[in-house]
């Protein structure tokens, strides 16, 4: 390998870590990790998910556009898995996927149902960190 290459893949390691030190921690939904960031009063997202449904696609990368900003570098986003998860879904009363809650630690502070418009679900998000 010669210099440059070597000098290249040294930088794009530095910006890979720079950006993951922003980024928004996004995990499966565990009931103790939700409850913690809670305690902490972290700003979450609860996105209900299927792997089959359009509508979740289309949020979870409305979701991972906007929480690359740097601004959301301390929000959890927990998704909860909607086929494998249903106990946990009465406690939020959701009743179908594509939901996607917005909390700043145990106050929940917006809330849409099966929404796609970019604009709606970035202005939840943002809602977290007010």
């Amino acid at each position: 390998m010669d210099r440059l290459t070597k000098a290249l893949f040294a930088a794009a390691a530095v910006v890979a870590s720079a950006t993951a030190a922003h980024a928004a921690e996004v995990r499966p939904f565990e009931r103790a990790a939700f409850v913690a960031a809670q305690t902490a009063g972290r700003p979450i997202l609860v996105e209900v998910r299927a792997w089959w449904c359009p509508v979740c696609a289309a949020q979870g990368a409305t979701i991972r556009d906007t929480i690359a900003d740097p601004a959301y570098a301390n929000l959890v986003v927990f998704q909860l898995n909607y086929d494998s998860q249903k106990r946990e879904l009465p406690s939020f009363a959701v009743t179908k996927q594509g939901t996607l809650i917005a909390y700043r630690g145990t106050a929940q502070v917006g809330r849409l149902d099966f929404v796609t418009d970019k604009p709606r679900i970035r202005a939840l998000i943002s809602q977290t960190l007010r």
